[in-house]
């Protein structure tokens, strides 16, 4: 099974597709009374229907007369339009509604958007007819955001990494994540019940790997929406002009004036649009006139062009250092904040985290799962006698005695206070007591210097194991069972281990 497979099985919790998007498309699917039925369920929702009209009667599709209705629009434009226009609403607002932390989606959008006029005037120019063009460029991104919600610090570390790097977004995600944001979002798209002329170009947009070749038109005209979106709203702009110009001059003969023509329209119209997806457009304006006002800046500097040389690169050389000390930064606050300051252990967050990943895990493959829960012996004897600056160190070479004792899939955390829990994965009873039976002796035989003195220490273990094909449990009663099992090693007289089998 891919890494992408198992993430769209039950690994995390993928969205679903807003419940009127389900309508939508359950309704086209119908032979008798499409029309109908798709005007009755956009009609249901007051704001999907007036943003539906508004883009209907926009500049994009010039039509001689006002339609005032949904019905009668849907007679001009047809089934398949009207449906792709009502998806893109839908969608992106049941996206937005989730807008929060670090991720920029009022950007996300203003791109997407930007991405689905485009395409949709790409469509044209190179004679592709398709009615989905609109819908696949804004929603050729949509994979990024998915990730950003199901897999938030992994997204952030892509992100942070990218900056810092010279790999594209998508290679840096398959090096993290093991999947990219088009493969991703082809899979939720399909899974939704989208056209296939709609998941299969967003697939292979960025094409950077091998397509079928009947997917071509559609493909190009995805990846030349981005590279135009990206001319707005990215870096490499002028990179991408060429890009795009070299394929719509070769490949479909179009002239530089039309390029230009082209890209400047897919400004005006994104302005227009921007403001019914609610989105501010902002300082956005035609490239033409960007460019212009470009030259009339560097006129005015009256720099020469080893001088412009040299400040760029002195730019882009401060630009490099920013984005490397800021991925330094957040790796450090993205361990500050799964560790434990004093011992180096992850900490109880994190091991919250991880026993539901591994016990989902377990459950999933019906293997075994073992947990520890160890506390030190009369540890405030430990620093009532010597202190709390000695207790801080017996904590913290019992913690690296520990991390040197069990294996590398295990997971160690510091639990609260003086007490540690240990997630041992595909591990039954008689390993688990192995396992618990070496951390025990090893404490106890050690010595701890500290301050001039020697401090010997002991640890009560217990440990609860959990075969999934025996009897469903749930993650609190392994919890509990381990913490019996711990206090019961402390009632037989410390420096003990009992064990348990739950759901038996």
């Amino acid at each position: 099974m891919s890494v992408i497979q198992e993430l769209l099985k039950d690994d995390i919790k993928l969205p679903s597709p807003p419940s009127i998007a389900i309508r939508i498309l359950e309704a086209v699917k119908k032979d008798d009374n499409s029309f109908d039925e798709l005007a009755q369920i956009i009609s249901s929702d007051p704001s999907l229907a007036v943003k539906t009209l508004k883009v209907v009667n926009s500049p994009s599709y010039a039509l001689s007369q006002k339609v005032n209705s949904l019905e009668k629009a849907l007679a001009i434009l047809g089934l398949n339009a009207m449906k792709n226009i009502a998806l893109s609403f839908v969608i992106a607002k049941e996206f937005k509604s989730h807008s929060e932390g670090e991720f920029d989606f009022d950007f996300f959008w203003k791109r997407s958007v930007t991405a689905a006029v485009a395409a949709d005037l790409t469509a044209k120019q190179i004679n592709n007819k398709s009615d989905d063009a609109f819908v696949t460029g804004l929603l050729q991104d949509i994979g990024i955001a998915i990730m950003y919600f199901c897999k938030k610090d992994d997204y952030l570390e892509v992100l942070n990494e990218r900056k810092a790097g010279e790999f594209s977004v998508e290679d840096t995600e398959k090096k993290i994540l093991g999947f990219d944001h088009q493969e991703l979002g082809s899979e939720i798209l399909k899974e939704w019940g989208l056209s296939e002329s709609i998941y299969m170009p967003i697939r292979y947009h960025h094409k950077n790997t091998v397509f079928p070749g009947e997917w071509e038109l559609n493909v190009n005209t995805i990846y030349l929406s981005d590279n135009i979106s990206s001319v707005y709203h990215g870096s490499h702009g002028s990179e991408k002009l060429e890009s795009i110009k070299s394929i719509l001059e070769t490949k479909y003969e179009k002239n530089e004036e039309d390029v230009e023509n082209l890209i400047d329209l897919v400004a005006k119209r994104s302005i227009e649009l921007l403001s019914v997806f609610e989105i501010d457009p902002a300082d956005m304006k035609p490239y033409s006139q960007i460019l212009q006002e470009a030259n009339e800046e560097l006129g005015k500097l009256n720099l020469s062009n080893e001088q412009l040389l040299i400040k760029f690169k002195e730019a882009k050389d401060r630009a490099e250092t920013l984005a490397n000390q800021m991925k330094i930064a957040n790796e450090k606050l993205r361990t500050m904040a799964l560790r434990d300051g004093l011992t180096g252990l992850f900490n109880h967050r994190y091991f919250q985290e991880i026993f539901s990943q591994e016990f989902d895990r377990a459950v999933r493959y019906q293997r075994p799962f073992s947990l520890f829960m160890l506390d030190l012996d009369h540890f405030k004897k430990i620093n009532d006698s010597y202190g709390h600056r000695v207790g801080d160190i017996v904590l913290q070479e019992i913690s690296a005695l520990i991390l040197s004792t069990v294996r590398t899939n295990d997971v160690v955390a510091r639990y609260g206070g003086e007490e540690f829990a240990i997630i041992a994965p595909e591990t039954d009873l008689k390993g688990a007591a192995v396992l618990a039976e070496r951390i025990r002796k090893a404490v106890e035989q050690m010595e701890i210097l500290a301050d001039s003195a020697t401090v010997k220490a002991t640890v009560s273990i217990g440990v609860a194991m959990y075969l999934p094909d025996k009897k469903t449990a749930t993650k609190a009663e392994i919890l509990d069972a381990a913490d019996a099992s711990l206090y019961e090693s402390k009632r037989n007289g410390r420096n003990k281990l009992s064990v348990a089998r739950v759901g038996e």
